[in-house]
């Protein structure tokens, strides 16, 4: 049954990182890992450790392994790794047959798939972090470039305010360097507890008989448990990942943390997915997606440009929650020394949303790298809004003056003539003269038509904007981001 991702465009760019062949050799890794921490510690010859090594050979590895058959044989035990084991063993038999007994011992099988979930993480973690890089240089360019862009700003769906292209911009950026830092507080680790999360087997691999040990000393026993530490961060330090905190069989914090900042991190993408899909509509135009052969086509409409990109991104925006969703409802099903299917369901839901953030963020580097930004159109968009936009600023300044000289309701004399004017900048001037003639304002400057034109235009109201963009890219410095160049795809 393989999973080319049909129902998943876009995921190729990671299926070698996270499709059954690479969570098979994880699998298979972490356990050559294993001995060679043994060696390590001196418990196995480094000579056995090389028989079992000899496995993860291209050749050894692919004539030794059948997915498809271990998929199937899954089943009778609940899980790949007993299966895995079985052809990992037989392949070494033919190696080296007194290596056999290094293979697993002292480790559960949830022990190798959690560790084999965490080294795909590492992996995945790894391309996410790169090509989130490349978005947050992106994102600072374009912020730079167009700090001081004129462009209105949209609350519910309407024009709200004057802004600039330049703060949105600030604004995804400010929100991938969150989803950023959360990525980064995030370390995969081994998992080892042995079969009911004693360490029991472990420590057998380091220490006497129990009898024996019930003799010694409490000095003894610490000297234990610091070299089964030692031998956790020896097999760490072969996958290239953190020792075990803890036990975690049942302790599923490590799996949610990793979920959460994947989500998160998709829940930004998501925003700027949303808002090139509304400002790439032909009646706004203010964007357009970089384009490329067969790229956004339609088979019914050739005359269309669908911004599929940002489709693809918000899909995997949509679909994240769920399966982080999925996962702490796993964690609070957790019974026992090892659950009874809230382990299980969290294998493929994990996958998903490692798949799913690896692709969004490959597709929104992609995007923001190619897109086209059309600052006319945003001009001319800013100014069809018309006085409206700027209200705010119109009733602030001419409010008191109004209120003062004819005892009416200023703010709202000055809202119905931004209404009467229906958009149109001179008319609205016009009927606001109306309203101040011969008016002062408390700063002593008459009220005049060129003051009240000033007051109207949109590009002089937008605040703060270009202080918030330097903030933003002040804090992308700060993060000492390095561009990176782009990935091939598969």
């Amino acid at each position: 049954m393989p999973d080319y991702g049909l129902l998943e465009p876009g995921t190729h760019h990671i299926a070698s990182l996270t499709d059954d062949d690479a969570f098979l050799r994880c699998l298979v890794e972490v356990e050559i890992a294993w001995v060679r921490a043994q060696a390590a510690a001196g418990l196995v010859s480094p000579e056995r450790a090389d028989a079992v090594s000899a496995v993860a050979d291209p050749e050894v590895f692919s004539a030794s392994f059948d997915p498809a058959d271990i998929a199937a044989r899954s089943e009778g035990g609940g899980n790949p790794v007993i299966p895995m084991l079985g052809d990992l063993r037989a392949a070494v038999k033919t190696i080296d047959p007194s290596a056999l007994k290094a293979i697993h011992r002292g480790l559960t099988s949830q022990d190798v798939m959690d560790t084999a979930l965490m080294l795909m993480t590492r992996r995945v973690l790894d391309r996410i972090r790169d090509d989130l890089d490349g978005v947050c240089v992106t994102l600072a360019h374009l912020a730079e470039e167009h700090r001081a862009t004129p462009a209105v700003a949209r609350t519910l769906t309407q024009h709200a305010l004057p802004s600039t292209f330049g703060l949105r911009c600030a604004r995804w950026l400010q929100g991938l360097l969150d989803a950023r830092e959360a990525l980064l507080s995030v370390t995969p680790m081994v998992s080892v507890g042995g079969a009911a999360g004693t360490l029991a087997g472990t420590a057998a691999l380091l220490a006497p008989t129990q009898a024996d040990r019930n003799e010694q000393n409490q000095s003894a026993d610490e000297d234990l448990a610091a070299a089964v530490a030692d031998l956790n961060a020896a097999w760490a330090s072969e996958l290239g990942l953190a020792p075990a905190a803890h036990v975690w069989h049942t302790n599923r914090g490590v799996v949610l943390r990793h979920a959460d900042a994947l989500a998160e991190t998709t829940a930004a993408l998501g925003a700027i997915a949303n808002d090139v899909l509304v400002l790439s509509r032909p009646e706004v135009a203010e964007l357009r997606e970089p384009t490329a052969p067969g790229r956004g086509v339609s088979s019914a409409m050739p005359q269309k440009q669908n911004p599929v990109l940002s489709v693809l991104i918000k899909r995997s925006a949509l679909s994240a929650p769920q399966q982080m969703a999925q996962l702490h409802l796993a964690a609070a099903g957790v019974v026992d020394e090892r659950p009874d299917g809230a382990w299980h369901a969290e294998w493929p839901v994990f996958r998903t949303l490692l798949r799913l953030s690896a692709t969004a963020v490959t597709q929104s580097r992609e995007l923001l790298e190619g897109l086209q930004v059309l600052p006319e159109a945003m001009l001319a968009n800013l100014r069809q809004a018309g006085p409206g936009v700027v209200a705010e600023r119109i009733a602030a300044v001419l409010g008191p003056v109004i209120t003062a000289t004819s005892g009416a309701d200023g703010k709202a004399a000055v809202q119905r003539a931004i209404g009467d004017g229906a958009g149109d900048a001179d008319r609205t001037v016009a009927l606001l003269q109306e309203l101040t003639a011969d008016t002062v304002l408390d700063d002593g400057r008459a009220v005049t038509p060129d003051l009240l034109r000033e007051l109207c235009d949109p590009t002089t109201y937008t605040g703060l904007s270009t202080q918030l963009v330097d903030a933003a890219i002040q804090r992308f410095r700060r993060a000492g981001i390095q561009s990176a160049s782009s990935h091939q795809t598969n």
